[in-house]
């Protein structure tokens, strides 16, 4: 009897960026990781980029000085076309934010706006979260069904970060349209984004005026986010108006869409892992916290809502992972694939909300580390107890095949993901309450 040939691993890379890729990437990744770890890719935008996919090699990267934010060091044409950034990010002058400097200017910036990210400020927007939560779940709570991303995962964050940059109640509809708008990506009307984003820089740049107008002598306790950057500007530190207002702009669009995204995945992660989602209810049910911490933390590795970092650019050549990175080209760290890097997380592919060992990227590593951590984690940890402890049997009311997920570069996220639940009474509030 002889032997039968045994068939050969795969030896061209997998196909990226498509429908079926979106759904799954975890074992294209896996083949990067294995095959070709700092990989040269042509994206759909056109652009040529390096995506590098191992977890060693991607926190040198995130942390290496010789890799610029600013698109000057790439091809300014492109950037202004929307192949790279964000859309319609130039032409609304929205350009001088943490994502696009470096230091030093990058360090005076965030200076300016960390106090508001301080463990005492988001301790102190504990009770807000908490608020809009449980009037978000109470607007569907007795249907007995809902869609999670467009009925609570979508306006949690958006109308939390309104609140912290003080944006007035009356208009934070608008801005949850604009945000609408900008989460679609491939799914709205062409240019749809940019649109919004030049309403959202005019919407801002009267706001800041109105504000300065308006400002006290002396701030006064919990001062929102915008206000501060004013008083700052006023006060030496040198901030222009299109700074502030690219400020307020990067805070909102990367402060939302990464929790959209955290609740939606991590909800989607607990609903299809059963026996995770049970212990994490009864650890709450028991009323401690630990799991749910470490829990979070395992869903941002597990499935995180950034599945790329932000871009960076070469200021000069250099080596990774023992590929010749020429000046100017742009490098993806993928979170996504180092997060599952079996060289440094054991068992990377199984969910285990009480894994210990787990310094995973998902929020970055280095100076660009995402300034807004803090409070996804608490509107993450809010929004998962409260669902799973006010609609306990929560159950998915479609086949995990049938989700589609949104089929844009740096986000992951689903675009709908209805649950069912045996209904329930809403808590009885002021008919006059609202968000």
């Amino acid at each position: 009897m002889t032997d039968q040939p045994q068939p050969s691993p795969a030896t061209t890379a997998p196909d990226l960026f498509t429908w079926e890729f979106a759904s799954n990437p975890y074992p294209a990744y896996a083949w990067l990781r294995e095959h070709s770890p700092v990989h040269k890719r042509r994206l759909p935008s056109g652009v040529e980029a390096w995506l590098v996919t191992r977890y060693a090699d991607a926190k040198q990267t995130l942390a290496d000085n010789r890799l610029s934010k600013n698109p000057a060091h790439h091809d300014e044409p492109a950037h202004a076309k929307g192949k790279t950034g964000i859309p319609g990010e130039r032409k609304a002058e929205l350009m001088t934010h943490l994502l696009n400097i470096d230091p030093p200017d990058h360090t005076r910036l965030r200076r300016l706006v960390s106090k508001a990210f301080t463990p005492r400020r988001v301790a102190e927007f504990v009770p807000r979260v908490q608020e809009l939560t449980d009037t978000l779940i109470d607007g569907f709570a007795a249907k007995g069904s809902a869609d999670l991303i467009h009925e609570f995962a979508f306006p949690l964050p958006i109308y939390a970060i309104c609140d912290l940059l003080g944006v007035p109640r009356e208009d934070q509809d608008d801005f949850r349209d604009w945000a609408g708008m900008m989460i679609r990506h491939q799914g709205g009307p062409r240019g749809g984004v940019a649109r919004s984003v030049k309403k959202m820089r005019g919407y801002l740049a009267d706001l800041i005026h109105r504000k300065r107008e308006a400002l006290p002598a002396e701030p006064a306790p919990g001062e929102d986010l915008i206000s501060g950057l004013i008083r700052a500007s006023d006060h030496g530190e040198h901030l222009t108006e299109n700074e502030a207002a690219a400020m307020a702009f990067i805070l909102l669009f990367a402060g939302f869409e990464t929790t959209v995204n955290l609740i939606g995945n991590g909800t989607y992660a607990l609903l299809t892992h059963p026996g995770q989602r049970a212990r994490l209810q009864a650890s709450l049910a028991a009323g401690e916290s630990g799991l749910l911490e470490t829990g979070v933390e395992e869903l941002l590795r597990y499935d995180g809502p950034v599945e790329l970092a932000t871009w960076r650019f070469a200021t000069q050549s250099l080596t990774l992972g023992g590929q010749r990175i020429e000046a100017g080209d742009p490098v993806l760290v993928v979170l996504a694939a180092a997060d599952r890097d079996p060289e440094r997380f054991a068992d990377p592919d199984v969910l285990d909300l009480s894994r210990r060992d787990n310094q995973h990227l998902g929020y970055g590593h280095g100076i660009h580390y995402c300034l807004g951590a803090p409070l996804a984690r608490l509107e993450g940890q809010t929004a998962l107890a409260t669902l799973l402890t006010r609609l306990p049997d929560l159950r998915l009311a479609a086949d995990p095949a049938e989700l589609r997920w949104r089929g844009g570069l740096i986000m992951r996220g689903l675009r709908t993901l209805p649950v069912e639940f045996a209904p329930a009474a809403a808590a009885e509030r002021d008919e006059t309450s609202d968000l």
